[in-house]
């Protein structure tokens, strides 16, 4: 099962008022396990950066003036996040910056149903409790000493981390699939079962351990559990 993990950078806060994408991080899990296959792209936002949003992120406008436009990274990113599940810290915050850039450049936009948003797992799992990205990492133990600002790659990574302990901690699906337990099978294909051992293994009791338990069975009477057993 594949998953991309997702973050952004923007702006501001409503693409519909002129706010931009100017950085997308993501990371990509198999089975809930990292790859090590990452997607980060810097966008030149053709407008001025806000100082609220400078503060958050660090990416003026002299760094990205130089970076593509929206339109020259669409396809490449749509094609790595392709129609699997993608997992955003409040996804709808994301979402309607991905679409309105997509919408802009003729493309079409990605669904909520292909989310899952953490925020929401962890309000549901933790209600009451703080359910910030720095929050989930106190909470999880995970370290996110390197975010000293935001940047869509960095907390993807982390968000990674988080995410996988939301759904139980960080072990791998240890589930084997059907095709999985063929490939256990003979050259039939039929499933594999374990096999009685040739010879018993030799007892690990010795002998005077054997009578020492004997000679204690006998002084509870015949109403121990272990003479009922013969």
């Amino acid at each position: 099962m594949r998953e991309i993990v997702l973050d952004t950078e923007t702006t501001g806060f409503e693409p519909t008022e002129g706010d931009r994408i100017v950085e997308i991080g993501a990371v990509e899990l198999f089975n809930h396990m990292p790859t090590g296959r990452t997607y980060h792209q810097y966008i030149n936002p053709q407008r001025s950066m806000p100082k609220a949003a400078f503060e958050v992120h660090g990416l003026g406008d002299e760094f990205l003036r130089d970076k593509p436009v929206f339109r020259d990274i669409a396809q490449a990113f749509l094609d790595f996040v392709g129609t699997d599940k993608m997992i955003i810290h409040n996804a709808s915050f994301d979402m309607k910056f991905i679409n309105h850039e997509l919408g802009t450049v003729g493309l079409s936009k990605l669904s909520m149903a292909q989310t899952l948003d953490t925020l929401a797992l962890a309000r549901q799992k933790f209600p009451g409790s703080p359910a910030t990205l720095d929050a989930l990492c106190r909470r999880f133990g995970v370290d996110n000493s390197g975010r000293e600002k935001h940047g869509a790659l960095l907390d993807s990574e982390i968000l990674a981390e988080v995410y996988l302990e939301l759904i139980g901690g960080r072990q791998p699906d240890f589930a084997l699939s059907s095709a999985g337990q063929r490939n256990l099978g003979d050259a039939a294909g039929t499933e594999w079962r374990p096999k009685p051992r040739p010879t018993r293994l030799p007892p690990r009791v010795t002998e005077a351990e054997a009578k020492a338990h004997g000679a204690f069975v006998e002084k509870l009477g015949e109403a121990a559990i272990w003479a009922k057993r013969q």
